[in-house]
């Protein structure tokens, strides 16, 4: 049984296979297209989707669609007639691309794919819950699912158990704590729908001299974290910006331009609108524990990306423990309408656990790009891992490697062709050799197996680095990602030693749990650091791994597990061996502006753009200073189909 699961035409579009029941593929278009968030069809990532299943469209038995378009269509109309004449620009602009495309969006899926099967459409929410928790660890749980908006729900929560979601309760549009954060998101000049987490990473260095501001004005929160908006303040109903002029005077001016000096106002700003999304979340968290009566919570939706709020649920112990959809937003509706499909749809129960320990890596068909695709080395689905005393089930995800992968083969083809100059090593030579440029604090760009699938690079897909380095952070933000320096890293720790250095006692396997660094391995901080403000307290050393730390001495952890990711976690345990530190930094393999890399080339050419020290493909080692320079006379866009 071959269901495809879309997501599309809002933001970050994505196809999913399942095959009776189980992940076997999920991307996003992004990738192939090479254009950020890309809401167009996914007509790429299907067409892998299909190839990695071993399948044509002809062989497909459902398709799903992540939301229901005609309940979407509804909501947006009567909005504009609740706030006629106001919006009326907003309206004439909407209402042709409704017209044209997405009240027919039947006959556009079956054009695009060439299909003429059945077609289901989930609500946008139970989309959001069947990914939250069909692919979680747990036999039944909560859910809570929080985002902008759906069709009308803006957050949703229930019980998921067997091969059921039931939803008990939700919150409608207008009030949206995912609108609530993205009108802060433009507020402080950030893009809305990807500068979200640049206002997270933002918020330490502020102080949160708003968040009084926020609730007695902004928003009414009961203590059910249920909540209501002030839509004065608000222009997204029916504007083309999220906030007026009311917001500006509330707090003291217009919006910030966008790459215009960062001033404290911002800082505080960012600090005081996350507080905020944290006080909603512990209340909502609190609520559903003691109405569902369950023990453990699933979270999706796109402000389950942050790993901020969602570490805090964790330590607050509301719930014994917590799972998080690693492509929380959009495009993980993709993964999500496809199992709601195989579950709702045509009554399936859910696959267990397999008894006997994990499924040995590689045993499905290869599903990379192009004939010589080698199967993938992140396949396995092991039952248990252990972390600081605790076991923890791995998830049904298979650590969301479920992009193209390509064969020492293919990546030779495409070296060769572009006359670029490496060395080729065994397997353990690579790591070996790999582990030695990171000690001498060299930036690699690490190109291995499976794609993620996600907002996150996992370990496949990642530009790593030495976490004992002074400057790394500023080499990579400045020199590497063309980003703002304020932005903090992430450490990738292996899965045994994460409780030995952060503050966390279980695995934290997608980068979606933010813990501190553990006192043991902070230093103490030089004197008049305490008068410190905004940007001048990056310059301070707080730990022994400072490209990681966060000026709060956070970390957003991704815990590596030998079983999901073997080459990983061999590398950062050569890494180890040599300095006695388990811990790196991993960054996603893209600049600022564009997608993570998904092809050898996309690999290269991000690698010959930036000041990285050396790419790592696959068993290829290239050293930046040996490469001919990049060709002019290639169309760096559309050469390079691999066979």
């Amino acid at each position: 049984m071959n269901i495809l699961g879309i997501s599309a035409f809002y933001h970050d579009s994505a196809a999913c296979l399942i095959q009776d029941g189980e992940i076997v593929a999920a991307a996003q278009e992004e990738r192939f297209t090479r254009k950020k968030h890309d809401f167009g069809f996914p007509s790429h990532a299907a067409e892998y989707c299909l190839g990695a299943g071993g399948i044509q469209t002809d062989d497909l038995d459902l398709v799903a669609f992540y939301d229901k378009p005609l309940l979407k269509f509804d909501r947006l109309l009567e909005t504009y007639f609740a706030y006629a004449p106001r919006g009326f620009t907003s309206f004439l602009q909407a209402m042709p691309i409704w017209t044209r495309q997405k009240l027919f969006l039947a006959d556009l899926i079956k054009k695009g794919l060439d299909y003429h099967g059945k077609i289901i459409y989930p609500e946008h929410h139970e989309s959001h819950a069947a990914s939250a928790f069909f692919p979680s660890p747990f036999e039944e749980a909560a859910f809570l699912t929080t985002d902008g908006v759906g069709e009308w729900t803006t957050t949703s929560y229930g019980v998921g158990k067997g091969n059921r979601v039931e939803i008990l309760g939700d919150i409608q549009f207008p009030h949206s704590l995912g609108m609530l954060y993205s009108a802060f998101t433009y507020y402080t000049g950030f893009r809305v729908n990807s500068g979200e987490y640049k206002v997270m990473g933002l918020a330490p260095y502020g102080e949160p001299k708003y968040v009084d501001t926020i609730l007695e004005h902004l928003m009414d929160v009961k203590e059910d974290g249920s909540f209501r908006l002030d839509m004065k303040y608000f222009d997204y109903c029916t504007g083309m910006k999220m906030t007026n002029g009311e917001f500006d005077r509330l707090f003291g001016g217009p919006a910030r331009k966008p790459e215009s000096q960062l001033t404290q106002r911002e800082m505080d700003l960012a600090a005081s609108v996350q507080i905020v999304t944290e006080i909603v979340m512990m209340k909502m968290a609190r609520h559903v524990r003691k109405v569902t009566g369950q023990r453990n919570l699933c979270l999706a939706g796109g402000v389950a990306l942050n790993c901020v709020a969602n570490g805090k649920i964790l330590r607050e112990e509301i719930f014994d423990d917590i799972w998080i959809q690693p492509a929380a937003g959009d495009a993980g509706g993709a993964l999500g309408c496809a199992l709601s499909a195989w579950h709702h749809y045509l009554e399936n129960p859910r696959i267990p656990f397999p008894k006997g320990g994990p499924t040995p890596a590689g045993t499905r068909r290869a599903v990379g790009v192009g004939a010589e695709a080698a199967p993938s080395s992140s396949a396995g689905v092991p039952t248990a891992a252990s972390s600081g005393g605790r076991t923890t089930p791995h998830d049904r995800q298979r650590g969301s490697y479920l992009g193209p992968e390509f064969s020492d083969a293919q990546i030779q083809q495409f070296l060769d062709q572009v006359g670029a100059k490496y060395e080729r090593l065994g397997d353990d030579e690579v790591i070996e050799r790999t582990a030695d440029i990171l000690a001498a604090e060299n930036v690699v760009g690490w190109f291995q197996g499976r794609m993620e699938f996600g907002p996150r690079a996992l370990g496949n897909r990642s530009i790593i680095g030495d976490s004992r380095s002074r400057t790394m952070q500023t080499t990579m933000n400045l020199k590497i990602k063309f980003r703002e320096s304020f932005r903090p890293f992430a450490p990738s720790v292996l899965e045994e030693s994460i409780s030995d250095w952060f503050e966390i006692d279980r695995p934290s396997p997608y980068m979606l749990l933010v813990a501190d660094v553990k006192e043991d391995h902070r230093l103490p901080l030089p004197a008049g650091t305490e008068t410190l403000f905004g940007i001048d307290k990056l310059k301070v050393v707080r730990s022994t791994v400072p490209s990681i730390t966060h000026v709060d001495y956070s970390a957003r952890i991704q815990s590596v597990s030998k079983d999901t990711n073997p080459r990983y976690h061999a590398l950062i345990s050569a890494f180890h061996e040599r300095t006695g530190c388990p811990v790196i930094v991993n960054t996603s393999f893209n600049v600022r502006g564009e997608p993570i890399v998904c092809s050898p080339k996309d690999a290269y050419t991000c690698f010959m753009r930036t000041d990285m020290d050396y790419l790592v493909l696959g068993n290829y080692v290239l050293a930046k200073p040996d490469q001919p320079p990049l060709r002019d006379d290639i169309d760096w866009k559309t050469e390079f189909q691999l066979d």
